[in-house]
């Protein structure tokens, strides 16, 4: 059998806004094996970013059921859906999301304070930033950093749990060809090295590319997989 580590199951979600229904997602389901690469593709409105945030535990769906590395996560209470986040789960945002007052060094040992095993921060910190190549710059605040260091502070910080799953929503889309081209190859070393699993969610062909399979989303379901 498979060692699936995201399991979805005919998952549904409703979003209630005044008296109307909106359904985000009508029925998907998908799978992704531990250590692959996959990207998710479709149109604004097709529920992409739904299922992003259900895939990370950000949001729970409204029915069906969904497994993160054998947990079920479905009808977990919010503060569970916090902690198999914080355990499971890192995080790669096109706008980096860093702590602008905080240093490289301290905005990757961010997850580290929640975390049930956040022994070692300073240590295990160190070594994520020395992973992606900014093993310089751990005293530097984010607006000392170019675009593509600071997305390489956020990659740091997304694996310093060493998660089941890293998720980045266009983590090149505010970095320039160049950087954007060494982020992906990051992200691709990564995988090899480590045997990260990365779900990509980009609207970019190319980037697209890059991975193993591509999901592509419409209207609330799969369309297919390629």
């Amino acid at each position: 059998m498979t060692d699936w580590v995201v399991d979805a199951r005919s998952v549904t979600k409703v979003y209630t806004m005044g008296d109307v229904e909106v359904h985000a997602l009508r029925g998907l389901s998908t799978t992704i094996a531990k250590g692959e690469v996959i990207s998710i593709m479709g149109p604004s409105g097709s529920g992409k970013s739904t299922l992003m945030n259900i895939l990370g535990c950000l949001d729970r769906p409204t029915g069906g059921e969904y497994y993160l590395d054998g947990e079920s996560v479905a009808e977990l209470t919010d503060d569970q859906l916090a902690d198999i986040r914080n355990r499971k789960v890192g995080f790669v945002f096109q706008s980096f999301n860093l702590l602008p007052r905080a240093t490289a060094l301290a905005n990757v040992e961010l997850p580290l304070r929640y975390a049930r095993n956040g022994k070692n921060r300073r240590k295990r910190a160190r070594a994520a930033l020395e992973a992606v190549g900014l093993g310089d710059r751990m005293t530097h605040r984010p607006n000392e950093l170019s675009g593509g260091q600071q997305q390489r502070v956020a990659i740091a910080r997304a694996l310093v749990n060493d998660p089941a799953i890293v998720m980045a929503d266009e983590p090149t889309g505010n970095l320039d060809t160049l950087s954007g081209d060494e982020i992906m190859e990051l992200l691709l070393n990564l995988n090899k090295d480590r045997g990260t699993t990365l779900i990509i969610v980009t609207h970019d062909p190319e980037i697209a590319q890059q991975t193993q399979r591509v999901v592509y989303i419409r209207d609330g379901v799969v369309e297919e997989t390629s």
